[in-house]
């Protein structure tokens, strides 16, 4: 699986750690930045839209975005199309995420999660599959709330 990353100078230093933990557990990575800690000048819209972007384009399966507090990086993400983005600071959200809303983006923030937390999000998170039935009902009716708001927009 191709798994997508992105963050803003908070997250860098998790990001690369965990990176690394993902590729010896056999995924591919790929960086959509920042790149430096020290790079003040980012803003983490950049790299949710990204990120987001490179999901609903399906450049990569998946992905993981950091920033601080995990909040702003995911709020960006969600306004791409096609995009479920969701915040977890432990394993248990991070598992229903994907059990229940499929969700194909997952975000913490590095001022939150340590790196060995962060690391058993991550693997309740890509360990988890999506369980359907009723719920994809309901991921059905999250899309067509989407859709329904992006129609209108473009009527505008």
């Amino acid at each position: 699986m191709k798994i997508g990353w992105g963050s803003d100078h908070a997250g860098v230093v998790l990001k690369r750690e965990l990176m690394a933990y993902m590729e010896e557990k056999g995924y591919e990575n790929v960086d959509y930045g920042n790149y430096d800690e020290n790079d003040r000048t980012d803003d983490y819209p950049e790299f949710g839209r990204k990120v987001g972007e490179a999901v609903a384009a399906g450049e990569v399966e998946q992905g993981v975005l950091i920033c601080g507090t995990g909040i702003g990086i995911s709020l960006t993400a969600n306004k791409v199309p096609g995009i479920r983005a969701a915040v977890c600071s432990e394993p248990y959200s991070a598992h229903m995420a994907k059990l229940h809303n499929n969700a194909n983006i997952i975000a913490f923030g590095a001022r939150v999660v340590g790196r060995d937390l962060a690391k058993m999000i991550l693997d309740e998170f890509f360990g988890t599959e999506f369980e359907g039935g009723r719920h994809q009902r309901r991921v059905d009716q999250i899309m067509a709330t989407e859709a329904f708001y992006s129609k209108k927009a473009g009527e505008e």
